[in-house]
């Protein structure tokens, strides 16, 4: 992607407008990014009631979570996996994907506004 603007991401939200069958509904998770908020990309969504939006949480990176995403897919199949072509690779990770949707529950956050501190090493307890 060349540009990370609204005008990118508008052009993303009509693919997918596209591609899905138009009687499902399309869940979108995103963060509060200036390309995800701005008034284009509102009165685009407004526009098209089938997009329903899930912002994370402000205080939680989205990137934590994408990193929680491969991880999982790190640790139940890449790591054991084994695989003989690259087109042998994806078949595995879309069949991984979609199988995990089936089973996956939503993670849970919590943030009490309380800032959070480093320890020093050497005063944790043994």
């Amino acid at each position: 992607m060349a540009r990370n603007n609204s005008v990118t991401f508008i052009r993303f939200l009509r693919l997918l407008d596209r591609a899905i069958d138009p009687a499902l509904s399309i869940h979108l998770v995103m963060d509060n990014g200036s390309s995800h908020t701005s008034k284009a990309t509102r009165a685009w969504l407004a526009g098209h009631p089938r997009f329903v939006v899930h912002h994370t949480p402000k205080h939680a990176s989205w990137l934590n979570q994408v990193e929680i995403s491969f991880s999982i897919l790190a640790r139940r199949l890449l790591r054991r996996g084994e695989f003989t072509s690259r087109q042998d690779l994806i078949d595995q990770i879309r069949e991984f994907a979609l199988a995990y949707d089936d089973e996956a529950r939503p993670f849970r956050w919590t943030y009490d506004g309380t800032a959070l501190k480093a320890s020093q090493s050497g005063s944790q307890a043994a």
